[in-house]
């Protein structure tokens, strides 16, 4: 069983030691978001889970907790980009986020530290020019820590446009993709970086630019040593080449405040998800009342 923590809110940034207790305790519950009264138990001790994919934006509550992971094989995908507290209100300043980045990767090594260059978005002030040049000084930092960075393009759900109005975002044209990928792609020749990109329709293979995944069946054979059986991910969009697995994070909870998320409806519905959360609770946020259907996964 693969464990996705998470694509719904950053687990490691903001809920790493729930995360922690859960694993102590042997299981976490995960509540339909279409229906309270179904739960999923999901295991979480080490005999039933093969890899945990974390995805984050800031794993510095990790550096000092790794040893909780000893017996689990696992991951970290780190979004960095360019953005300002204008789009990511509540970040850290992005040279500490990369300087933490660094560190995990001497902690755990390259292979099991992923740079995501996501989304990439465009307006008056973040331009094409100005991804290249920042994306040139970030690699150069992060070269040396990560094998790997995974792009997309941001897409223009309806939480993202609600939550980005003022910014002058939209999608980006083809055109403009491309032009983008060429200047990544000659960027990061020789940096020993693979760039890949994610559930993007796009085809920059001409660039040296792949079709990845996030939860990377391929990676985790590598890092488990063992063949993984998982089918692609059915829940996904159809672009999306991840294998299957159990994301256990819960939407409404992420206080990062980054205004193109799909994941929270708006910053004050995020808040109430923080705000209900119980460091000794089996969920992320609220509680079980006792008449939920509780299916076990192990």
């Amino acid at each position: 069983m693969i464990i996705s923590a998470s694509r719904r809110t950053d687990i490691p940034a903001i809920y790493f030691d729930w995360f922690c207790r859960r694993l102590r305790e042997g299981h976490v519950d995960v509540v339909n978001q279409f229906n309270r009264k179904q739960v999923s138990r999901i295991s979480l001790r080490p005999e039933a889970v093969d890899c945990i994919v974390f995805w984050t934006k800031d794993p510095s509550p990790m550096l000092e907790c790794l040893d909780e992971l000893d017996g689990y094989s696992y991951y970290v995908q780190v979004s960095i980009t360019p953005y300002d507290r204008d789009i990511e209100t509540n970040l850290r300043p992005k040279d500490d986020i990369i300087r933490t980045v660094q560190e995990l990767s001497k902690q755990i090594g390259p292979e099991r530290v992923v740079w995501r260059y996501d989304p990439i978005l465009l307006n008056d002030r973040y331009t094409i020019d100005g991804h290249l040049m920042w994306f040139e000084k970030s690699l150069e930092a992060l070269a040396p820590y990560v094998n790997r960075c995974v792009i997309s393009f941001i897409d223009m759900y309806a939480k993202a446009k609600k939550n980005t109005v003022g910014l002058n975002l939209r999608e980006l044209a083809e055109t403009e993709m491309r032009e983008i990928a060429s200047g990544l792609a000659h960027v990061a020749r020789g940096s020993g970086v693979g760039l890949q990109t994610c559930a993007e329709a796009v085809d920059l293979e001409p660039y040296g630019i792949r079709h990845g995944a996030c939860v990377d069946g391929d990676l985790i054979e590598r890092i488990t040593g063992k063949p993984i059986k998982a089918g692609k991910a059915k829940s996904q969009r159809p672009l999306c080449n991840c294998v299957e697995s159990f994301d256990i994070g819960q939407y409404d909870t992420c206080i990062h405040g980054c205004r193109y998320c799909y994941a929270n409806a708006s910053p004050e519905k995020a808040r109430l998800g923080f705000d209900g959360h119980d460091p000794k609770g089996t969920v992320i946020t609220g509680r079980l009342l006792g008449d939920e259907k509780i299916t076990v996964h192990e």
